[in-house]
């Protein structure tokens, strides 16, 4: 974990900062590790975060989940499934592998069913976060004329820095996937990707429409900057943006979504602003050019601990103000990680259009 920029975590409004030896503790589990709480972890009260039906038997609650997610529900030969149900006096029932579906909770007290549902949701949450993300919202940044202009500065940084300590042609974007990013997101099956999908198209009625004005919004990307404190040793060096009429209007947009994103669960908050940039040089190249940054890197990944930064400071001082170009952003997309399209940009699960 970086020590000057911790994980938080918001609970009820309040922002705590995570533990770096609990971080590390929990650096040891494996993906398959039963994981379970106590039986006076949770309050056996009755929630209003979810409905519990009466039957004839009982009562009965059931909880969407993503099928790769069963896995930590069934726990190592079933222990956590079985424990669950022995301290809460429930029946779990859960679809097959790779079966999307509802897990149902079944019990004689209401009491009970309650608390296996909380304890699921515990084990849900805590897992979901260990997932790599799989989706982002991003401002497409590859039109022909900004992928020209990074192309030059390509060659003429390998041209003239090519001798300073870790620069080489395959820490480069690919100019074909240059965007800026809003934030990510962990979406583990069609329903999540359509719940995007149609969160992106409520916020265009309810703000993004106002704020564009219905027209895409021009902005220029000129100047490049570093990530880490020390240009000798940087990891990501990005392009810089600005909207051309010099409103904050795109910044709004972004911080906007991303709220709004954070509030329904299917992000989580990193920042209190988006950082708006376009990544031009990443150390994650070297190895994987396929390699996508995350704003906030899981700790103990090796991806992140073998990263050979490079000496900036020159590329820094010669490009401070280069002018990659103008460029019209017309539309917000769900991109797809790991992916591209016939454009060589990301595949697109969902849009939101600014016209």
């Amino acid at each position: 974990m970086d020590v000057l920029r911790p994980t938080l975590i918001r609970i009820e409004g309040r922002v705590y900062r995570k533990n770096l030896i609990q971080e590390q503790a929990h650096q040891r589990e494996e993906e398959e590790e039963d994981f379970c709480t106590g039986p006076g972890d949770c309050a056996d009260e009755p929630c209003d975060a979810f409905v519990v039906e009466e039957t004839e038997k009982g009562f009965q609650c059931r909880v969407e989940v993503p099928s790769p997610l069963y896995k930590y529900i069934i726990g190592k030969k079933g222990e956590t499934k079985k424990r669950l149900e022995t301290e809460t006096r429930t029946s779990i029932s859960i679809p097959k592998p790779g079966v999307e579906g509802e897990i149902v909770i079944t019990g004689q007290l209401r009491t009970g069913v309650i608390s296996a549902r909380t304890r699921i949701d515990v084990l849900l949450d805590s897992f979901r976060k260990k997932q790599p993300f799989t989706h982002f919202l991003s401002f497409a940044l590859n039109q022909p004329a900004i992928q020209e202009k990074f192309l030059q500065f390509k060659e003429e940084v390998l041209e003239k820095c090519s001798k300073d300590h870790g620069v080489s042609s395959s820490l480069f974007q690919n100019p074909a996937k240059l965007h800026l990013t809003l934030g990510t997101l962990v979406l583990l099956n069609e329903q999540e990707i359509q719940k995007a999908c149609d969160l992106l198209q409520q916020c265009k009625e309810d703000f993004v429409d106002q704020i564009a004005g219905g027209k895409p919004l021009t902005v220029e990307v000129a100047g490049v900057e570093y990530m880490n404190d020390d240009p000798a040793m940087t990891d990501v060096l990005y392009a810089k943006v600005h909207m051309k009429d010099g409103s904050d209007r795109l910044q709004v947009i972004a911080d906007r979504l991303v709220e709004r994103f954070v509030a329904s669960g299917l992000m989580l908050k990193e920042w209190d602003r988006v950082k708006l940039h376009a990544t031009v040089m990443n150390t994650l190249f070297r190895k994987d050019p396929s390699a996508e940054e995350q704003n906030n890197p899981m700790p103990g990944k090796s991806a992140f601990k073998e990263r050979e930064s490079f000496n900036g400071r020159n590329i820094l001082k010669l490009f401070e103000n280069f002018y990659f170009g103008e460029v019209q952003l017309d539309s917000v997309r769900l991109s797809q990680r790991f992916s591209s399209d016939a454009s060589g940009y990301y595949a697109t699960s969902g849009e939101l259009h600014f016209s």
